[in-house]
């Protein structure tokens, strides 16, 4: 097995996703379908980069599938924070899980 040479230090981290991946991920063939649009968009992408379009298609799935983990995770912090003040504070009234829309409205002025 030849190996690449590393790049450049700005591209570094994602060459070192894509080499474990290469690593320790089986490849499977997948076949598409895009409209024209998209496959002339991408394929002038990956020219620019240098890269195949199996491997543009393979960045573009990796970079969404990370930013989603990341927006996941962004969101179970805000459901923690917002758990994190459940019973904190008391209004010392009883129905306020039945009246909430009208207390809020009062507060408001709406």
């Amino acid at each position: 097995m030849t190996r690449e040479p590393a790049p450049a230090v700005p591209a570094l981290a994602t060459w070192l996703l894509f080499t474990m991946m290469r690593i320790y991920d089986t490849m499977v063939r997948l076949q598409i379908q895009l409209p024209e649009s998209q496959h002339r968009a991408l394929r002038r992408w990956a020219d620019r980069l240098g890269i195949s379009l199996a491997e543009a298609i393979r960045r573009c799935v990796a970079d969404r599938l990370t930013r989603d983990a990341e927006a996941s995770a962004g969101r179970a912090e805000r459901v923690r924070e917002a758990q994190a003040v459940v019973g904190k504070y008391a209004s010392g009234r009883s129905d306020v899980g039945e009246r909430h829309d009208d207390y809020l409205s009062d507060a408001f002025g709406a």
